[in-house]
């Protein structure tokens, strides 16, 4: 029930491939020319650019335009708040690499949520960006708050899955809450363009996203 405006800030644009728009640099209007447009002061469209999800949600793509614009963020005064600024237009109407597009989407979110992949690099380098959030949140964003860190593709059957999950409370847990519901891992759950939802409503990793929301929303209260 809650209005939804992901943005996708990584060059490759996977996040714009897998809902379905499966050529994200050929799409005209991206996140990309829309901070491009606030950079150089020209006027932006609150809706500019959205694309609407046939289940409900909203995008603002991205793709490899974002790689050059992060050469030219480096000398733009006040580059951090360039996604905030935008993300402020819009509020009532991304594991990607630690670059600057990354920083200015931490600068304006107010929680983040960290996926991890049950698996041993994946965990490895979480030590990095809590690093980069807690330095963001010392230095631009005082509000920023970890939500949690969330393990996927999770296979319960292994002692492999069961070893990276004790390393990860070892580790963080002390720190970061760590959320008891799993997401694991299925052969069915590869669908481009729809969600679990719509793709596999009654399997267990629907069921267990419907759980993690609980988690989430009882956390919140």
């Amino acid at each position: 029930g809650k209005k939804v405006l992901l943005n996708d800030a990584d060059a490759q644009g996977s996040l714009t491939a897998s809902l379905g728009y499966t050529e994200p640099d050929a799409i005209e209007i991206t996140l990309a020319s829309v901070m491009g447009s606030l950079i150089k002061d020209e006027e932006v469209e609150p809706m500019e650019g959205i694309l609407h999800h046939e289940e409900g949600i909203d995008l603002m793509p991205g793709n490899i335009e974002l790689s050059g614009l992060e050469v030219s963020l480096v000398n733009v005064m006040s580059r951090e708040r360039i996604i905030h600024e935008y993300i402020s237009m819009v509020r009532d109407v991304c594991i990607p690499s630690l670059g600057m597009i990354t920083i200015t989407a931490f600068a304006c979110a107010d929680s983040i949520l960290i996926p991890v992949q049950a698996a041993y690099l994946p965990v490895k380098g979480l030590q990095q960006l809590i690093k980069t959030i807690g330095k963001v949140k010392r230095q631009i964003n005082p509000k920023l708050e970890i939500e949690g860190i969330l393990l996927t593709m999770v296979d319960s059957r292994t002692n492999y899955a069961r070893d990276i999950s004790a390393m990860l409370k070892e580790a963080y847990g002390s720190r970061v809450k760590i959320f008891t519901n799993i997401i694991p891992i299925s052969v069915r759950i590869s669908a481009e363009g729809v969600s679990i939802y719509k793709h596999d409503p009654k399997g267990k990793v629907a069921s267990a996203y419907n759980f993690l929301t609980e988690e989430v929303l009882a956390n919140e209260q």
